[in-house]
């Protein structure tokens, strides 16, 4: 292996000029040269390189590997584009797409940042885990270098040298025994080498948001272990206690993602876009009014239940999301009767009787008009909006959920079906519940909307009817065709 140096040809690639000199690694801008086209031609290339020497980390060389591994099979707007890369036998480098922009570090200085700033990283940040956790990778190294924005605005994570993909070999957890993460944002489960467990990148989630809310990082910079293990006990300063305009849901929020059990933070990243989205909706705990940290019996508990500390992992990330998806019920309040608000929630019943760790969003579509003012309230003179959030609310009643599992949307829109699907797109939902009525002046209207939806949502979608509305009546389970088919999607009937 030689040193690099502009106009070097490296497999196809010229190298152009040095961007950056790491600890681990060089970034240099590169260029095709070897004709292929498949649309890297229009993308500026970035090639990655690890810094081998006597004194090299051999974590460093085989997280490198791992990258290596990992990236091949990431796609989607939240990651950088793989294009190719060599091994050690030869030249060891990842070419990717280069990303144009800074990192979200440069952001940490101007911290704290206004609240409405740290919700939108919150949202955007969550929603590309969320992401990367759908094709079965934890990041477990998310931290304000790792994190860049498309200018389109969507979050990039880069560098996945300490990921780990669930359908590969993990090589830094068979070959090290140290925990393996970044000090400021590594979770309490990877201190004690867990590294199997989605949640774990909503930890440090909640360490970014902390630190962007209050301009203080909750666990400061530890440098060893015993360091890193103090989070196991210490419970850090309320964000509200460092900033005074910092909402009481935000503060739940945050607090919630620094749990040190990662049972009690959010099930899914996508559960936490949800509630950072509907602040009004955050059930309120006793976190949330916090002012101070525990006192020194209750930090020694923790402390003497820290020794010996050890967590049951979950079995892998996809297993994690398929336990805790969001389910949302269109329920239509205008047109609706009660056999089929009956049949509605007995569907959920069932859908959450065999998803224990699921959110219902119940959902209605207050239709507006295209052109002209829309009624704000109605003859009696009650505001609409609230209507219809109370007629969701009474409708759920029965079901008997407890608060912090369900939210109640009012959407307005010309389209009642496209208002469905791109909330249901948005807010990355599993399984979407709607009712079509058999036999009414509004059939055709309301069957429209259910069939548009299951055309075009992109989960799965069940179809309720009330008994005895037509030879099918019962549910319809519709799932979304496979990839490259565009139409004839099977249904099946839930029993």
């Amino acid at each position: 292996m030689s040193r690099l140096a502009p106009g070097m040809v490296i497999d196809g690639f010229r190298v152009e000029e040095k961007l950056h000199k790491g600890g681990m690694a060089t970034l240099w801008h590169v260029t095709r040269v070897d004709g292929k086209q498949d649309g890297d031609s229009e993308r500026r290339l970035l090639m990655k390189i690890p810094i081998l020497g006597d004194n090299s980390d051999p974590a460093a060389i085989v997280g490198f590997e791992v990258e290596q591994m990992i990236m091949p099979k990431l796609t989607g707007i939240h990651v950088p584009h793989f294009v190719a890369s060599g091994d050690f036998t030869g030249q060891p480098y990842i070419v990717m797409e280069e990303i144009a922009g800074k990192s979200l570090r440069s952001r940490f200085d101007e911290a704290p940042l206004p609240i409405d700033e740290v919700v939108s990283i919150g949202i955007r940040v969550a929603t590309a885990l969320h992401d990367l956790h759908r094709q079965n990778v934890i990041h477990l190294d998310l931290k304000p270098s790792n994190i860049m924005f498309r200018e389109t605005g969507e979050a990039i994570l880069i560098d996945y040298g300490l990921a780990r993909h669930d359908k590969l070999p993990d090589l830094l957890a068979e070959e090290f025994r140290l925990p393996m993460g970044t000090g400021p944002y590594i979770s309490p489960e990877q201190v004690l080498h867990i590294r199997n467990d989605p949640r774990s990148d909503l930890f440090a989630l909640g360490v970014l948001m902390y630190h962007l809310a209050t301009g203080e990082r909750p666990y400061g910079f530890p440098t060893s272990v015993p360091g890193l293990r103090r989070r196991l006990y210490r419970d850090p300063v309320p964000p509200r206690a460092l900033n005074a305009d910092i909402p009481a849901w935000l503060q739940e929020l945050i607090l919630r993602c620094l749990e040190v059990n990662p049972a009690k933070r959010h099930d899914t990243a996508a559960q936490l876009v949800l509630d950072l989205q509907n602040p009004d909706q955050v059930k309120l705990t006793k976190r949330a009014e916090k002012r101070v940290r525990d006192g020194m019996f209750k930090v020694a508990r923790r402390w003497f239940r820290s020794i010996g500390m050890e967590y049951v992992p979950q079995q892998s990330a996809a297993t994690q999301l398929t336990r805790a998806p969001i389910i949302v019920v269109a329920i239509d309040l205008n047109f609706g009767s009660e056999a089929l608000a009956e049949s509605l929630r007995v569907a959920a019943r069932r859908v959450l009787q065999t998803e224990p760790g699921a959110r219902l969003a119940c959902v209605t579509v207050r239709k507006t008009n295209r052109i002209g003012m829309d009624d704000l309230v109605d003859r009696e003179g009650r505001n609409i909006h609230v209507k219809h959030l109370v007629g969701l609310k009474h409708w759920a009643r029965p079901l008997n959920i407890s608060a912090e599992k369900i939210t109640y949307h009012v959407l307005e829109a010309p389209d009642p079906a496209t208002a469905i699907i791109d909330y249901a797109k948005v807010n990355a939902v599993d399984h979407i519940v709607i009712g079509s009525r058999g036999s009414s002046a509004f059939r055709r209207y309301l069957g429209s909307v259910s069939s548009e939806v299951v055309a075009l949502a992109e989960c799965t979608v069940t179809v309720v009817k009330t008994p005895g509305s037509s030879s099918q009546a019962g549910l319809q389970a519709v799932m979304p065709p496979p990839p490259g088919e565009t139409e004839g999607a099977q249904a099946g009937t839930m029993h």
